[in-house]
């Protein structure tokens, strides 16, 4: 891999993750366990033996082609990141950075100026919309409390990381801090493009910018002195535990954190919600399902209902932005959850994740039950309400209407108000039709960390 002399040196974080690349392909037998389990062949219509799949990523490892019928290569850049494979590897391989290495040897194909391009570009366009969507909604001071914080003289207990895109639905994260503050932690807020994971340049097969990147928030986090960094977003989770394996701090997604001290938190539930509620959940961070029903289930009044979702319907994802490889399977999905919802009698559909909650709100005017975060129902439980001021806008549904209504958000921070009309239509509100079952389907969308 850094046999060519016109390439740059390797950074260290490249020299890294080519050292565990080689170790994978050597200890990796080809037995398609991780292949058997994994829902993506399925989805994306590959027939192909689980040996040979594997077999094949295993060539793409070792600098060939793949399997002669590109089955492999599919498989490895459609993955969707299901975390299925997680435990069934005999041999201590983590299949699903597997297949993100097998990505990278075939971005590697590609020029490096070009990849590096594309990866500045999305990085640019993610902390454009980020920045400029969440001030639409927010003054000021309450943005604030969303933004990296100076280090304090005493290290923190923890530190909540945003990622890059929950500010966009910035009611989530006030809520967060709240019940934190509830609890009595001593924590640090961090996220936005500054202390990004690198994710976006990594997709686009820039591992040098992007491991530079994701470094440097490590670094900083660690020179913090908390003992522990709890994510909100699943994709920087899968980062700091994957694509760093980093050991400068403890890691936990912000459910698992929560479930950790639910009972601090029950004598916190001072108002019953009588609602009958369900999740869009996906499986690819192990553990959050679980906390999220655990946490609801601990609130007087509600009750968790399982959805009857058709069995011909595998659970498949770590969140709703990272199906954009298996577009046909979102839209199902999607349609599914609502129907069963409604035939379930929901009084709230929940999503768990900024991207997942993004995309449902845009239904909430087409189905007779709520469309909500788990995070408003426990907040509600402690008597903590902020309001969810990006799903009011989007059900507007007209990018005139929904600038008039942010005029002062926008001249407060000196926005640039085609800048925000631009973004309201690409990124607030989106292309969207109407499907005969009466739902919103948005099309497909660049997928985001």
């Amino acid at each position: 891999m850094f046999d060519d002399p016109m390439k740059p040196e390797p950074t260290e974080f490249e020299r890294s993750l080519e050292r565990r690349t080689v170790a994978m392909a050597e200890a990796c037998t080809a037995c398609g366990a991780c292949a058997e389990v994994c829902p993506t062949p399925g989805l994306v219509g590959i027939e192909a033996a689980s040996e040979a799949l594997t077999a094949g990523v295993v060539d793409i490892l070792k600098g060939g082609a793949g399997n002669a019928d590109a089955d492999a290569e599919r498989w490895a850049r459609t993955c969707c990141g299901s975390g299925h494979c997680l435990t069934v590897c005999e041999h201590g391989i983590n299949p699903r950075f597997m297949l993100m290495m097998a990505r990278d040897r075939l971005n590697a194909k590609l020029p490096a100026e070009a990849r590096k391009t594309a990866g500045k570009r999305d990085f640019q366009a993610m902390s454009r919309a980020a920045r400029v969507i969440s001030r639409l909604q927010l003054p000021a001071d309450l943005m604030a409390r969303l933004s990296p914080a100076s280090h304090p003289e005493i290290a923190p207990d923890l530190i909540f990381y945003t990622g890059c895109n929950m500010p966009k639905t910035p009611h989530i994260g006030l809520l967060c801090l709240d019940v934190l503050d509830r609890l009595g932690a001593s924590y640090q807020v961090h996220g936005g493009p500054a202390n990004c994971c690198g994710i976006l340049q990594m997709r686009q097969g820039d591992m040098a910018n992007g491991g530079r990147q994701l470094n440097k928030t490590i670094e900083r986090y660690a020179a913090t002195g908390a003992a522990e960094v709890v994510s909100w977003c699943p994709t920087c989770h899968m980062q700091f535990d994957e694509a760093a394996e980093t050991d400068a701090f403890d890691t936990a997604m912000f459910p698992v954190y929560l479930a950790r001290r639910l009972d601090a938190l029950k004598p916190l539930f001072t108002e019953r919600q009588e609602k009958r509620v369900a999740l869009l959940e996906f499986p690819g961070s192990p553990g959050v399902t679980e906390s999220v029903v655990e946490l609801l289930s601990a609130i007087p009044g509600v009750k968790v209902v399982d959805l009857d979702l058709p069995a011909d319907l595998p659970r498949a994802g770590y969140q709703m932005s990272g199906l954009s490889t298996v577009p046909d399977y979102r839209s199902r999905l999607l349609t599914e959850t609502l129907g069963a919802a409604e035939r379930a009698g929901l009084d709230m559909l929940l999503s768990v994740y900024h991207a997942d909650h993004r995309e449902l709100v845009s239904h909430q005017d087409h189905w007779p039950f709520e469309i909500g975060n788990y995070m408003e129902l426990i907040g509600a439980a402690m008597g903590i309400r902020h309001d969810d001021l990006f799903k009011c806008l989007k059900l507007m549904q007209d990018a005139d209407r929904v600038l008039a209504s942010v005029a002062d958000q926008v001249a407060g921070h000196g926005l640039d108000a085609e800048e925000v009309r631009d973004l309201i239509v690409s990124d607030l509100l989106g292309e969207q039709h109407l499907s005969p079952d009466r739902t919103r389907h948005p099309s497909p969308q660049p997928s985001e960390p």
